[in-house]
C-alpha cells in the first residue's frame, strides 16, 4: 500500500503573500467590483509551497469577509491546452479527467509530485510504474492528465486551496527540462537583489512577484473603467520621441541618422496633453511611459509609469475631488472618505520638515522662535524643536554623527537634549522644557528659516525609525493621503530662479502683483498627493493664456523660440485647464507593502540605472557611430 505520509506538505504558513486578483462580477456594477485575495505560503523545508485562502471585498472599504468560492466569471484556462489551474480544484471536481500544466516545486518517494502554476498548488500522485519522478529536475515544466481523487480524511491539507483533492496521474509529458537553476525558489534562501534582478524571468516565479503584476494589473484596469466609464475620460497615445523641454530634469537625448540632429525621450506627456486641451479633447488620460536620467533611488527609475490625467474648465478643487474619488474606489488598500487632508507647503515645512510628511506617526515640531527675541526679527531666521520620549535615553555615537551630518548639509546650529541649558542657558532651557512637555526630550535646530526645517525633518525621519525600533512609537498601520498645496512658483537656483515643479504651472491668483516685484514670495496653483511620506503625484492649474506664459519663461530665463509650437497652441484658443500625475510604480508599492519599487516593476533597472539582464547600457559599433554621425568623449 503506497504511504500517504504527508506531513511534511502540512508544515505550512510560516509567511504570506497576498495575491490580489480584480473580478468583473456579473451582479455588481463599476463601483461594487469584487476583488479576491489569495494568500500563499511557504514552508522553509521546500520550494514555495501554497495556500489560498480566498476574500472577498464588495466594496473596496468594506471589512473584508473569508469565503470558499470559484472565480466562475473568469477564465483562466481558455485558449490553452490546460482544463483547470493548480489552485482551482475541489472536491465538486472528484471523478473528472483534467489537465493542468505547471511547474514541479516538489516531489517525494518517486510517487508524489506538486506541481505549481501562477494560480496555486495541486497534489499529483504516480498510479502505476510506468511514471518515473525521480528523474525530473524542479522546476521541470510538465504537462499532466489525470483524474482527480478525494484525499483521504486525515491526509487533508486545510493550508491549500486543493488541499482536500489530489490527481492520480495518467499521462505525464515534460514540456522543458531545467538546467542548473542559478538560485532555488525558496523564500527562505532568497538570493542577493542583483543576482535575482540577472535572472529575473525566474524571480518573477517567486508568489510576491506574481501578486505585485496582478496588483499593477487590476489597479490599472480599474482605473481605466472608472476614468472612461464613469467619467467620459479618452485615453490619448503621445509621443515619446520629442524636442528637449527646457527648465525639467535632464532627458534621454536620442541620435539620429541627420548629422547634429537629436530626438529627446519625453521625461511626462506635458506638453502634449496641454495640447490635446487647445484641440478640444477635454477630459485626456494615458499610462505612459517616462524617461529622466537621474540618479536612481529606492523610489526612482530612469524609465517609470504614470497615469496622466488632464481636463478643461477645471480648477484645482476639481483636480482633486476627481483623484480622490479615483484612489478611493481603485486603490487595493483602505482609505478615508475624501476629502483628504490638506496642508500647505508652508505648513508642512515647518511642522515636518518636507514637502511629503509622513503622518503614521506624530513627531511634530515645535516652534521656539518667539524664545529668541533677536530671531524674531529676522523673518529668515528659524528655531524649532523636535519633541521626543525621554524614554529612548542619550543617542549613541552612530545617530550624533549622523546629526551632525546633517547640521553640516543644512548650514545650521544643532542642540542635543543634554546640551540645551548649557548652550542656551538654564532660563531659555527651562522654558523649551515647559513647551515640549516634562515627559520629552528635544533636538534643536538654529538657522535659516527653511534650511531648519529641512535639517530638523532629517533628523525626524531618523528619529522615528530609531524610536520605532524599541517600541517607543506608535505607527498607524492605514494608509494616510495628504494633499500638500500652495507650493511656491519660484526657487532661488545657482543661476537665477527655477521653477518648483515646471514651467507650465500657473501662478495663484492672489499673488499676481509679486511676479515682477518679488517673485520669491510667489504661490502657485500646484498640488502634490503623498501617502505615508511618499509623493504618488503631483499636478497643478496650468497657465493657458500664451503672454502669462512666455513672461514666466522670461523670468526662467528659457528662451521662449524654443517653447514655439506650444506657445502658439495657447495662442488659438486653449481653455482654462489643470491635470496632474500619478506615479503608478509608487502606488503599486504601497499597495504591495513592498520595499523598493523594483519589487512592483516586471524587469527594473539597477541601483546604478543598468539593466542586469543585457548588460545595457552597451557599446555599439564604430559602423552605428559612423551612421549616427556621433563619437564617444571621454
Amino acid at each position: 500500500m503506497l504511504s500517504r505520509n504527508l506531513c511534511l506538505y502540512k508544515k505550512c504558513l510560516n509567511s504570506y503573500s497576498i495575491y490580489s486578483c480584480c473580478i468583473k462580477s456579473k451582479h455588481i456594477n463599476h463601483q461594487q467590483r469584487t476583488f479576491i485575495n489569495i494568500s500563499r505560503g511557504f514552508p522553509q523545508d521546500i520550494n514555495i509551497t501554497s495556500n489560498y485562502s480566498y476574500y472577498v471585498k464588495k466594496n473596496l472599504h468594506e471589512t473584508k469577509q473569508v469565503v470558499n468560492e470559484e472565480r466562475e466569471d473568469q477564465n483562466c484556462n481558455s485558449f490553452t491546452y490546460r482544463t483547470h489551474s493548480c489552485g482551482e480544484l475541489r472536491p465538486e471536481h472528484e471523478g473528472k479527467k483534467v489537465t493542468i500544466c505547471g511547474w514541479v516545486q516538489y516531489s517525494r518517494l518517486s510517487k508524489f509530485l506538486l506541481l505549481r502554476d501562477a494560480y496555486g498548488l495541486t497534489q499529483c500522485v504516480v498510479s502505476n510504474d510506468n511514471i518515473n519522478l525521480s528523474n525530473i529536475p524542479l522546476e521541470t515544466v510538465v504537462k499532466i492528465n489525470g483524474v482527480v481523487a478525494l484525499r483521504p480524511k486525515d491526509m487533508v491539507n486545510k493550508t491549500m486551496s486543493t488541499g482536500e483533492v489530489e490527481v492520480i496521474i495518467d499521462d505525464l509529458q515534460i514540456l522543458n527540462t531545467v538546467d542548473k537553476l542559478p538560485f532555488n525558489l525558496r523564500n527562505y534562501q532568497k538570493p542577493k537583489e542583483q543576482l535575482r534582478l540577472q535572472h529575473r524571468y525566474i524571480d518573477l516565479r517567486f508568489p510576491e512577484m506574481q501578486n505585485n503584476l496582478r496588483v499593477r494589473s487590476h489597479m490599472l484596469h480599474n482605473m481605466r473603467r472608472f476614468l472612461i466609464e464613469s467619467h467620459g475620460f479618452v485615453e490619448v497615445e503621445t509621443p515619446t520621441l520629442f524636442c528637449r523641454t527646457p527648465g525639467g530634469a535632464r532627458e534621454f537625448v536620442v541620435p539620429t541618422h541627420h548629422e547634429g540632429l537629436f530626438y529627446s525621450l519625453v521625461q511626462s506627456p506635458q506638453q502634449f496633453k496641454q495640447m490635446l486641451m487647445s484641440g478640444g479633447v477635454d477630459r485626456y488620460f494615458q499610462v505612459a511611459r517616462c524617461y529622466r536620467d537621474e540618479t536612481t533611488r529606492p523610489d526612482r527609475q530612469p524609465e517609470f509609469t504614470q497615469l496622466d490625467i488632464e481636463l478643461s474648465f477645471t480648477t484645482q478643487d476639481g483636480v482633486l475631488t476627481l483623484i480622490e474619488q479615483l484612489l478611493y474606489d481603485t486603490f487595493v488598500k483602505s482609505l478615508p472618505k475624501p476629502p483628504f487632508k490638506r496642508m500647505t507647503y508652508k505648513e508642512a515645512l515647518e511642522n515636518y520638515g518636507t514637502d511629503k510628511p509622513n503622518l503614521t506617526y506624530d513627531l511634530k515640531f515645535v516652534n521656539l522662535k518667539n524664545l529668541f527675541p533677536e530671531q524674531s526679527k529676522d523673518r529668515n531666521s528659524g528655531a524649532y524643536a523636535l519633541p521626543y520620549t525621554k524614554e529612548i535615553g542619550k543617542l549613541t555615537t552612530q545617530y550624533k554623527e549622523k546629526i551632525r551630518e546633517y547640521a553640516k548639509k543644512h548650514s545650521c546650529k544643532v542642540i542635543l537634549n543634554e546640551k540645551i541649558s548649557k548652550e542656551l542657558g538654564i532660563e531659555i532651557g527651562q522654558k523649551i522644557q515647559s513647551v515640549v512637555g516634562d515627559l520629552n526630550a528635544a533636538i534643536i535646530v538654529l538657522g535659516d528659516d527653511e534650511n531648519s526645517c529641512l535639517c530638523l525633518g532629517e533628523i525626524r525621519e531618523m528619529m522615528a525609525l530609531l524610536l520605532k525600533s524599541k517600541n517607543l512609537l506608535e505607527v498607524k498601520e492605514d494608509v494616510q493621503p495628504l494633499w500638500v498645496v500652495d507650493f511656491p512658483l519660484f526657487l532661488q537656483g545657482e543661476n537665477g530662479l527655477e521653477t518648483c515643479h515646471h514651467p507650465f504651472t500657473a501662478p495663484h491668483p492672489d499673488d499676481m502683483h509679486l511676479l515682477d516685484s518679488d517673485p520669491l514670495k510667489v504661490r502657485s496653483l500646484a498640488y502634490d498627493i503623498v501617502m505615508n511620506g511618499n509623493e504618488i503625484g503631483g499636478g497643478s492649474v496650468r497657465v493657458h493664456n500664451a503672454e502669462l506664459q512666455e513672461k514666466l519663461l522670461k523670468i526662467l530665463n528659457i528662451d521662449p523660440s524654443k517653447l514655439s509650437h506650444f506657445l502658439n497652441a495657447l495662442k488659438c484658443g486653449c481653455p482654462p485647464h489643470a491635470g496632474i500625475a500619478l506615479g503608478i510604480d509608487r502606488l503599486v508599492t504601497i499597495a504591495c507593502n513592498a520595499e523598493s519599487i523594483r519589487e512592483v516593476i516586471a524587469f527594473p533597472k539597477s541601483h546604478e540605472g543598468k539593466d542586469p539582464l543585457s548588460g545595457a547600457p552597451n557599446n555599439i559599433s564604430e559602423e552605428d557611430k559612423k551612421y549616427y554621425h556621433i563619437s564617444t568623449v571621454k
